[in-house]
């Protein structure tokens, strides 16, 4: 199993494995909000406002700071099956799973064929399709060290 592998605590609905998610405990949004609380703190807009006189870079310091806010609530610290909000809202395959009383898509026969998981592919290509026949093959505890690689330029 690689490095940090919780299996079964970290598969979501859909066959994606949380733990490989830049949202889920990242540190690149423990930085942003870091580095969004130095910037109130040393009132850095004012400095910006001043600055940008001189470097025409500092005009920018306001998306900037909406990127730095739109990277915080990126955050995630819950994995998808324990209450997570992996799509940044309600997701249709995580209400299928409830509705229909499984676990995961992995227990649907219905899968293969599903609508609902083609939006992933942008982001994970056909990874969350061939982590769900992993899943079957392996089971829920076993699967993950088989996994595909979770984002499609990985």
């Amino acid at each position: 199993m690689r490095a940090g592998d919780e299996g079964a605590e970290l598969t979501a609905c859909c066959g994606l494995y949380c733990g490989d998610c830049l949202r889920y405990k990242s540190k690149a949004v423990e930085l942003a909000r870091a580095l969004m609380s130095e910037l109130e703190a040393v009132k850095f807009d004012r400095y910006a406002e001043v600055k940008n006189a001189s470097l025409e870079e500092f005009k920018h310091y306001e998306e900037c700071r909406q990127v730095l806010e739109a990277i915080v609530r990126l955050g995630c610290d819950t994995p998808c099956r324990a209450g997570g909000d992996g799509c940044l809202g309600p997701c249709e395959i995580k209400s299928c799973v409830q509705v229909k009383k499984l676990e995961g898509c992995w227990e649907c026969s219905e899968f293969e064929r599903c609508s609902k998981i083609e939006f992933l592919r942008l982001f994970h290509g056909d990874t969350a399709k061939e982590n769900l026949r992993k899943i079957k093959k392996y089971g829920l505890d076993g699967w993950a060290r088989h996994r595909g690689k979770f984002y499609s330029w990985s």
